[in-house]
């Protein structure tokens, strides 16, 4: 296994990322990128050919190359798991796969009572492999930091509910309206079991973990406060005494991000559709932001690019941390050196 080389600082707790995360002081502004270890790689393709994306997940040599991949490749600041969210669902017993073109497809959706009691909690015996492959990749990083990551509980709700992907979450809502006691029971034991997952790759050496929720921009601030966000707040819980900085990161949630960091955030991720600068804003000084890049505005001329990057880093200045990314995940189609040369600008546009 090749071992990817520690940069200037001996330890993450000194990196870029996790003092950006922490809102110190940093020499430039820190890039990493959601999915940065996937589809856009070709290494990735061949590495992972003829392998199950469940299956890869739970395969530590496999999980170490892919995460290190990106780092190798583009000098990103920081690692992300390479995992799923529905890799701690499969864990504790749930019949789910992962369809190629469909995403997650769950075969007996939960609707009822009965349904939630064939969902266990989440125990660190069930996921030994998922230990394992933190502390090699952590080994190999060195001094660069590890981002360990989990589904959010409404969004993995969302996924049991409706059985898969969803446009409109109309069973989702129906439950969480319609039997708020079941909605509010279920959400729990999502909520230990995504807090489980986060906790096992902390103590496994991730230096950072981002609480990811794809979904809940489908619901109004006041649903988010009474159905969602006491539930985000307990799986952050679960890392609180580590040490480790946590990010929260939603997709639509531009009316939603004051309370989404209420729930136990020191980073915000915002989406493409908000700027840093209003971002910032609603926020106030007292969280780091993470973002925000629209993924596809990779496909266009580098000058465009450009453009675009260094207004994020611009508005990135006005709070005392920011780390840069895309304000979703890297698209399958996007060109690997336009990535690269991100990175690069990034790191030159922010240098001080």
């Amino acid at each position: 296994m090749t071992t990817v080389s520690a940069v200037v600082q001996t330890h993450p707790s000194d990196s870029l990322l996790v003092r950006a995360a922490r809102r110190q002081r940093v020499e430039r502004t820190p890039v990493w990128f959601m999915r940065q270890a996937g589809r856009s790689l070709p290494e990735y393709r061949e590495a992972r050919a003829g392998t199950p994306m469940l299956e890869a997940c739970r395969t530590p040599d496999l999980v170490t190359e892919i995460t290190l991949q990106p780092v190798r490749r583009h000098g990103v600041d920081a690692a992300i798991f390479f995992s799923d969210i529905v890799v701690p669902l499969a864990a504790v017993g749930v019949d789910v796969d992962i369809v190629a073109g469909t995403g997650p497809v769950v075969a007996k959706p939960i609707r009822t009572r009965a349904d939630l009691d064939r969902l266990p909690e989440l125990t660190p015996d069930q996921v030994p492999d998922i230990a394992e492959s933190v502390r090699r990749i952590a080994a190999a990083l060195g001094g660069t930091p590890l981002i360990g990551f989990a589904g959010a509980p409404f969004t993995l709700a969302s996924y049991l509910v409706e059985g898969g992907p969803s446009r409109n979450h109309e069973n989702t809502k129906a439950l969480m309206y319609g039997d708020p006691e079941l909605w509010h029971d279920l959400c729990a034991r999502l909520a230990q079991i995504a807090g489980a997952f986060l906790r096992v790759q902390a103590q496994a050496g991730a230096s950072v973990v981002q609480l990811f929720d794809s979904w809940v921009g489908a619901l109004p601030l006041a649903d988010y406060e009474r159905y969602v966000r006491p539930h985000s707040a307990a799986a952050l819980a679960a890392v609180a005494d580590l040490g480790v900085p946590r990010i929260h990161f939603g997709v639509g949630t531009g009316e939603l991000l004051p309370a989404m960091g209420a729930a136990g955030a020191e980073v915000v991720g915002v989406d493409f559709r908000v700027s840093l600068t209003d971002a910032v804003r609603r926020l106030g000084p007292e969280y780091a932001v993470q973002g925000n890049l629209d993924p596809a505005t990779l496909f266009a001329p580098w000058p465009a690019v450009e453009e675009q990057v260094r207004r994020i880093v611009t508005e990135g200045r006005s709070t005392p941390g920011h780390i840069f990314n895309l304000g979703h995940g890297v698209l399958p189609e996007t060109d690997p050196e336009v990535l690269t040369r991100v990175v690069e600008l990034v790191h030159e546009a922010s240098s001080r």
